[in-house]
Formats: structure tokens, C-alpha cells, sequence
């Protein structure tokens, strides 16, 4: 069955068409993350400007790479939230469009679920149940997948996204935007116990909370400059990922023993962080649990991730008709029951 799959909730205009949940047919990225980074973060609606002039061209070229029409698609599954509204609604009202004009069935795919099923395209033999750490720009769940279309949330921020948090310490910095890759880069010659930088307290067994984390590197800053010193910059960065990492890695790891999850995968683009993966199946080797991590292209925003879970949605009979609209905000277990 081929899933063409497509993404539009930020920065990335994204197709991909995914043979039966697992297969990698094409994977086509056009990104206005430069452009982006010319203002340190992402302007809405520059985004939304571009999905609009990439995504034809986008599809096309997944459809050729493919080797396919459209015509030989089994289903059209676009990311119908949550994002940027008006980024969402560029691929959404695109896949309308298309699968109406096509003839083909229409699938809405929740982004946070794509996230998570990018792990299939990596591990074929990856299966439900098991836990998921979802982290990325705006979004940080514990999430246990319980099969593929049902979802229970155990845990997530209280406040900023650990995405958010990586980018906005990095401004502070005077580090370039994406912040994930520029933290981690600088970090790479510096020592993480330079700076001691505290562990916020959060109601909530498995929540996290990165706001005080960010607003102790800002204080710090703010310190050095008003007594005439300077921050070395490699040495806060190590020091910040090393604290944001050993957070989201002791509240999985701490989900996962008080579940007594076999499988445990990480999802979203702070699952590139190669301090988290580390501490991860670390940790994950001492509890006994199998560890699977997506490959760094699958990390990022992408449609392939999309196709995937578009799949699976589709087997369950979660399709939509022209009256599909596009959220800003939606729970990942928004149809799911306990």
C-alpha cells in the first residue's frame, strides 16, 4: 500500500510516499530554515509564504522520486495539527485538494504521531506496545504507544518545550538558530560541569520543566556582563545540555521502570541530541529494555514520518472528507480513551 504523506506544521515543506508504514519510496525537504534564522526563530508568516510556494514542486519531485502517479497512491495523509496555523493549513487544504481531484482517500495525521512512527521507517521491526520520549520545538511528552493509534500521555512540560528551551538558550549565547545543533556543536570542547544550573521542581511524577533552566542561563549572562566578565560560551552550553538531557532521560527512564516498558524510542527533533541518546540507552541497558533511536534524517519535521503513521490511521479507518480542517493545538490522545 503506498501512503503519499505530507508536512507543513513550521518550517518545512515536506512529501513523502512510504510503502505499507515501513518502506522508503521518496523523502523530499524544501525548508525556509535559513531564512528563518535571519530573524532567530521562525516568523509564521514567512513560513506560510513559503509552504505555499514549495509544496506543488514538493509533491511533485516525492511523486517522481517515487517512480509513480498520483494515480497509483492508496491514501493522501497530510499533518492536520497541532502547528502553526496558518503553516497547517497550506498542506492541509494541498492534500484536500489533491485526494478530492485524485479520487483518493484522505487521512489526518496528528504531527506528535508522526514523530513517533518515524521510528518504524528506521526499525522495521519495531512494534507497540512501548514508551516514547516526544521532544522537540514544541512539544516534550512521555507517551506510551499502546498500538498505533492509541496513545496515553504519562508525562510532559509544564512550560516551554525542551526545542524551545535549546533555542532560546541559544540566543541568549549568540548562538545561530536552530538551537538544538548550535548548543550542541558549541558544547563539543566545553566542560558540563562548568556551571551548575538547577534541577526544576514540577508537580507531576514524570513532568518536566525547562523554564527555570532557561531563565538561570539568561540570570547567569546578565551576571557576568553587569560585573564586566563573559560567560565562556562552550562551557554554558555543555552545562545547559547536560542538564536538559540528564531531565528527559531520568523522567523516561523512571516512566519506563514504573511501567516495566520493554521498548523504549525516542522521537522528534531534540531525539537528534546525541547527550540524550546516550544517556538513554544507557539508562535503558541497566532497566534491561531495548532501546530504538531514529535515524537523525527522521528526526526533523518530514513527510515520511507522516506516510507512516498515515498508514496505520488508515488501517483503523481514520479518514476525513473536505470538511478537514487544520488546529493550532490538539492533544496527541485526542481520540483515544483509556
Amino acid at each position: 500500500m503506498l501512503v503519499l504523506g505530507i508536512e507543513s506544521t513550521c518550517d518545512e515543506t515536506a512529501a513523502s510516499v512510504v510503502e505499507d508504514g515501513r518502506i522508503l519510496r521518496s523523502n523530499v525537504i524544501a525548508t525556509s530554515v535559513k531564512e528563518q534564522a535571519l530573524y532567530g526563530g521562525v516568523v509564521p508568516e514567512i513560513a506560510s509564504r513559503r509552504h505555499a510556494e514549495y509544496i506543488s514542486a514538493t509533491v511533485e519531485k516525492a511523486l517522481a522520486d517515487a517512480g509513480i502517479t498520483v494515480q497509483e497512491l492508496d491514501a493522501i495523509a497530510v499533518t492536520f495539527a497541532p502547528g502553526l496555523i496558518g503553516a497547517v493549513l497550506v498542506g492541509v487544504n494541498f492534500a484536500k485538494g489533491l485526494a478530492y481531484s485524485a479520487g483518493k482517500p484522505l487521512v489526518p495525521v496528528h504531527h506528535l504521531r508522526g514523530h513517533i512512527a518515524a521510528n518504524y521507517l528506521t526499525h522495521p521491526e519495531l512494534k507497540p506496545p512501548f514508551l516514547c520520549l516526544v521532544a522537540s520545538g514544541g512539544h516534550s511528552h512521555i507517551v506510551q504507544v499502546q498500538d498505533y493509534t492509541h496513545f496515553k500521555v504519562l508525562g510532559r512540560t509544564v512550560d516551554d518545550a525542551a526545542g524551545e528551551a535549546f533555542d532560546k538558550v541559544a540566543r541568549t549565547l549568540g548562538l545561530p538558530y536552530p538551537g538544538g545543533p548550535s548548543v550542541s556543536e558549541a558544547a563539543k570542547t566545553g566542560d558540563p560541569k562548568a556551571y551548575r544550573l538547577p534541577v526544576p521542581k514540577v508537580e507531576g511524577k514524570y513532568n518536566v520543566s525547562f523554564s527555570g533552566l532557561k531563565t538561570a542561563v539568561l540570570s547567569a549572562v546578565n551576571t557576568a556582563n553587569m560585573k564586566g566578565e563573559t560567560i565562556h560560551v562552550p562551557d554554558m552550553a555543555a552545562s545547559f545540555q547536560e542538564r536538559i538531557a540528564q531531565i528527559l532521560a531520568q523522567k523516561l527512564l523512571l516512566a519506563a521502570a514504573d511501567t516495566g516498558a520493554r521498548q523504549i524510542c525516542l522521537a522528534g527533533g531534540v531525539a537528534a541530541n546525541g547527550r540524550l541518546r546516550q544517556l538513554v540507552n544507557d539508562g535503558a541497558q541497566k532497566l534491561g529494555a531495548k532501546v530504538y533511536l531514529p535515524q537523525l534524517r527522521f528526526c526533523g519535521d518530514n513527510g515520511a514520518m507522516i506516510a507512516s503513521q498515515g498508514y496505520y490511521e488508515f488501517l483503523s479507518g481514520n479518514t476525513a472528507g473536505l470538511e478537514l480542517n487544520g488546529l493550532p493545538t490538539l492533544p496527541i490522545d485526542y481520540n483515544c480513551s483509556d
